[in-house]
C-alpha cells in the first residue's frame, strides 16, 4: 500500500513485515500470491489492527489458507512459541473472575477479543503443527468445546516427542509457558 493521508502510522512498517514473512515462508501457503493477500488487506483496512496486535504480542502473523469458494485468507499466528505478551493468562473471564486468589492479568478469549482474533481450535492447532514444530516448549490454551467448558475444564495443545498433544486444565489455571494462538479471517 502507498503511504497517503488514510495510511495508519503502522501500516507500510506492517506490511512489509508481513510480506517478508510471506515470502520467507511459501510452504505455509503454497500456489498463493502476495498480490492477492495485498488486495484483501487493502479492502479491509480495519483487519490491519488486528494483524498489528498479533504482531506486537510476538505471534509473527503469516497466511495458511485461502479458501477460494468464499474468498477468505486465512491468518494465524506462526511464532515457533506461543507468543510470549501473552501468556500467564486462564482460559476466560468467568475463570478469572472465578478465581479468588493469585489472579492471573487476564484471561486468553477477553485478550483475543480485544485483538479482534479467535483462539485456534484443535482442528486449527492441527493445521498449524502440520507446516512445523511450534509449542515444543510452551503451550496454547485452544478454543474449548462448550461441553467441556461447562464443567470448567479448558484445553490446551502442544507438540512434544515428534506430535501433537491435547490436555485439559480448569480454565481458571495459568502458567508462564502458556499462552494462547489466534486466528484472523479476511474476505
Amino acid at each position: 500500500m502507498k503511504s497517503d493521508k488514510k495510511s495508519l502510522p503502522f501500516q507500510d512498517q506492517l506490511l512489509s513485515t508481513l510480506k517478508t514473512r510471506f515470502e520467507k515462508n511459501m510452504n505455509r501457503h503454497k500456489g498463493l500470491d502476495w498480490n492477492l493477500v495485498l488486495s484483501k488487506l487493502e479492502k479491509n483496512p480495519h483487519q490491519l489492527h488486528a494483524l498489528n496486535e498479533m504482531e506486537k504480542s510476538g505471534g509473527e502473523p503469516d497466511v495458511v489458507r485461502f479458501e477460494k469458494k468464499i474468498g477468505e485468507i486465512v491468518f494465524f499466528d506462526c511464532s515457533l512459541e506461543t507468543p510470549k505478551d501473552r501468556r500467564s493468562l486462564c482460559y476466560d473471564k468467568a475463570a478469572l473472575d472465578g478465581r479468588k486468589e493469585n489472579k492471573p492479568k487476564g484471561s486468553a478469549i477477553e485478550a483475543a477479543k480485544t485483538m479482534g482474533i479467535e483462539l485456534l481450535d484443535e482442528e486449527e492447532y492441527l493445521e498449524l503443527q502440520r507446516l512445523g514444530n511450534f509449542d515444543t516448549k510452551t503451550s496454547s490454551w485452544l478454543k474449548t468445546p462448550i461441553e467441556v467448558r461447562k464443567l470448567g475444564g479448558a484445553i490446551f495443545g502442544d507438540f512434544r516427542y515428534n506430535r501433537v498433544f491435547f490436555y485439559h486444565n480448569g480454565a481458571e489455571s495459568y502458567y508462564a509457558v502458556r499462552g494462547f494462538r489466534g486466528s484472523l479471517k479476511i474476505s
